[in-house]
């Protein structure tokens, strides 16, 4: 096991001593503990929009249909690029992805695979339980818990963007589903680091 003093190199240097421990402790429990620990309370009724936020009534267009619909999401922008605070000469966007009924995902996949006699339903059934455990890179998963209703997903693939400035202080906390925990918030930098930034495409890069 790697020790408690190795793990603190990767974790997030502004938590207290005692925030530091309860976040190790959880880390260890990964993944049988992927419930409502991810989420917390603490921030609920905070004007500010917070990176992994989740937030209904966000605009949603999937190309190459172009109609534009309304769905939750979870916000993918770090949290001071979106401060309403934070004055810049071009302001930039607020990214997020729409969050994503979990049942009704597996039964689109037992409806277009195992009814058509494509897949089998052990193999629906092993890649729901991937994704309860994280161990799918480009999706999260999202367990039923506070205002989240149902157990759900995110796929980091189906990116969307709006102004930063869309919704005020009033409609965050009115529209706000769920804030992460700390032990959530780090499950979901390091699933979004690992699908954007790991070097696997076995290309070189020289310049010759």
């Amino acid at each position: 096991m790697i020790p408690f003093e190795e793990i603190k190199k990767y974790l997030p240097q502004y938590l207290s001593s005692t925030a530091q421990q309860e976040l190790f402790n959880e880390l260890k429990a990964f993944p049988h503990n992927i419930d409502q620990r991810i989420y917390t309370t603490y921030l609920h009724n905070h004007t500010n929009l917070f990176q992994g936020d989740g937030i209904q009534n966000l605009l949603y267009i999937h190309f190459p249909d172009t109609n534009v619909g309304q769905v939750p999401g979870m916000i993918l922008s770090n949290t001071c690029d979106i401060d309403q605070s934070n004055k810049r000469l071009v302001p930039l966007r607020m990214v997020y992805a729409p969050i994503i009924n979990l049942g009704k995902y597996e039964q689109s996949l037992i409806k277009n695979h195992v009814d058509t006699g494509h897949r089998s339903i052990e193999s629906i059934n092993s890649h729901i339980a991937d994704i309860r455990k994280q161990h799918i890179s480009h999706i999260f998963n999202l367990p039923k818990g506070g205002q989240l209703e149902n157990d759900s997903i995110v796929f980091f693939d189906r990116i969307n963007n709006c102004p930063s400035n869309l919704l005020d202080g009033e409609s965050v906390m009115r529209q706000r589903i769920f804030t992460l925990s700390n032990y959530g918030f780090y499950l979901f930098l390091f699933k979004l680091s690992v699908h954007f930034t790991r070097i696997r495409d076995g290309v070189s890069r020289t310049m010759h």
